[in-house]
């Protein structure tokens, strides 16, 4: 039997990983599993190397911080808190891969759930794929959702889930 423990769900807040919060969330709450939500917020002093961060400044960083860490913690509902023991990470990296893959070793995660995007091909070559970099390197087994998904979740599931976050004032 596989026992599943801690179930972590690494959220850009877009569909595809409202998506993948969803699956993590029936898994989480199926297996008894405690539920980490990680949003990894991209250093911006690195993402503009011709400048050498210069042009960046550091109060915007941290903007853009605080209103990921909010939003991280927002969309986890009280009950989640409680039932599934979940919590809320808001890191900072130059590479959200490789943060999102050392916090799954560093927590002893058991299962990893993503959203992907499904880039066309030249966008992908361009611009690479976190989810294809962490199912390369994750120390765990990885569940990759797209958006929109098959119908794996069951609909009376999905609106269990949204009625618990609507009754505890989620988005």
């Amino acid at each position: 039997m596989i026992a599943i423990k801690n179930i972590l769900v690494a959220t850009d807040f877009g569909p595809a990983s409202d998506t993948a919060l969803t699956y993590g969330r029936a898994l989480a709450e199926l297996s008894g599993a405690k539920l980490h939500l990680l949003h990894v917020v991209q250093s911006a002093y690195f993402t503009a190397p011709a400048y050498d961060g210069a042009g960046i400044s550091p109060t915007v960083q941290l903007e853009i911080e605080t209103t990921a860490r909010k939003q991280t913690e927002a969309t986890l509902t009280e009950d989640e808190r409680r039932t599934q023991r979940a919590i809320p990470v808001t890191l900072t990296s130059t590479s959200p891969p490789a943060a999102i893959v050392e916090y799954a070793k560093e927590h002893d995660i058991d299962l990893l759930v993503l959203g992907t995007h499904g880039r066309a091909p030249f966008s992908h070559l361009l611009m690479g794929s976190v989810a294809e970099r962490v199912v390369r390197t994750a120390p765990c087994p990885v569940l990759t959702v797209h958006h929109p998904e098959h119908e794996f979740v069951r609909q009376e599931a999905l609106v269990a889930v949204a009625d618990t976050a609507v009754a505890h004032g989620a988005r």
